[in-house]
């Protein structure tokens, strides 16, 4: 009799602490750039456009500002709900002529991993987008690498994959120009065991522990607070507004709706409409 009631005590407890455990990590991302001027048409053009230091300084910083988000992940054991922390002073990222565009939209990422399915809430060019898709596997190098980020024991894991190379990360005046050759991109990721759940921020996840910190190409995430377990029980919804679109379908829609941005742009210079410059960064 005791063995049957010690028994189902150590199942009560299990099924309680899968149903219970539950936290939140807060990213603070960070990304590394250059400064790439687009080739000009003519002198005039060239003398026009031109930027001195004090203004590719004014841009490094205004860049510098919007790419120093905090992301959120709340999640549980198979399910995560990853977005940005609202600022109320975030500078507009558009002044003194220029235009800048950030990949990095309004977005609310859930990941189930059991059921290996995401959904992501995206708004762009004014409407509303709900992208549906299969998680991906990745393809994580292990290593016996340790360090200690806050009071979490981190292991390191390393991925390579070839995406499309680019003249330059940062140009002025029109989009970045692909290379018909890719490029290798690497990811490292430091992972805890400590917290396991194979998660982290954007995508990536697949690891025998909560990612803390990675670095991919030049983008950098690092979890500087995490709160286990908290008293009020954390609900994870997947999000349900916007248009049903997969990943490929939506990835065509943003290359075409950006190729017509940067022609209307470039029109509306020619008629003396607009000036000044428009800013892509890549990853």
């Amino acid at each position: 009799m005791k063995k049957i009631i010690i028994i189902s005590f150590l199942f009560l407890a299990t099924f309680t602490y899968a149903q219970e455990f539950q936290g939140k990590a807060y990213y603070q991302t960070k990304r590394n750039f250059e400064f790439k001027k687009a080739k000009q048409d003519s002198t005039k053009e060239k003398k026009n456009s031109m930027v001195d230091k004090g203004m590719r300084d004014a841009i490094r910083e205004m860049i510098r500002k919007q790419s120093e988000k905090t992301y959120i992940l709340t999640f549980n054991k198979n399910e995560s709900i990853y977005k940005e922390e609202k600022e109320l002073n975030k500078p507009n990222p558009g002044q003194g002529g220029l235009m800048i565009e950030i990949s990095d939209g309004n977005s609310e990422l859930y990941k189930n991993t059991k059921a290996k399915i995401y959904i992501e809430s995206k708004e762009d060019f004014g409407k509303e987008f709900l992208i549906t898709g299969a998680i991906e596997s990745i393809n994580w190098q292990m290593t016996k690498e340790t360090k200690m980020i806050g009071k979490y024991l981190c292991i390191k894991a390393t991925s390579i994959k070839m995406v499309d190379d680019y003249e330059g990360s940062f140009t002025m005046g029109e989009e970045p120009k692909k290379k018909q050759q890719q490029k290798e991109l690497k990811t490292v990721a430091w992972y805890t065991p400590e917290i396991p759940v194979a998660l982290g921020p954007e995508m990536y996840g697949g690891l025998p522990g909560l990612i803390l910190e990675l670095h991919e190409g030049k983008m950098h995430y690092v979890c500087n607070k995490i709160v286990m377990n908290p008293k009020e029980k954390i609900k994870i919804a997947a999000p349900k507004k916007g248009k049903k679109i997969n990943q490929k379908e939506y990835d065509v829609l943003m290359k075409k709706k950006h190729k017509e941005m940067m022609e209307n742009f470039k029109n509306s210079r020619k008629k003396g409409d607009v000036g000044g410059s428009v800013i892509f960064i890549g990853g």
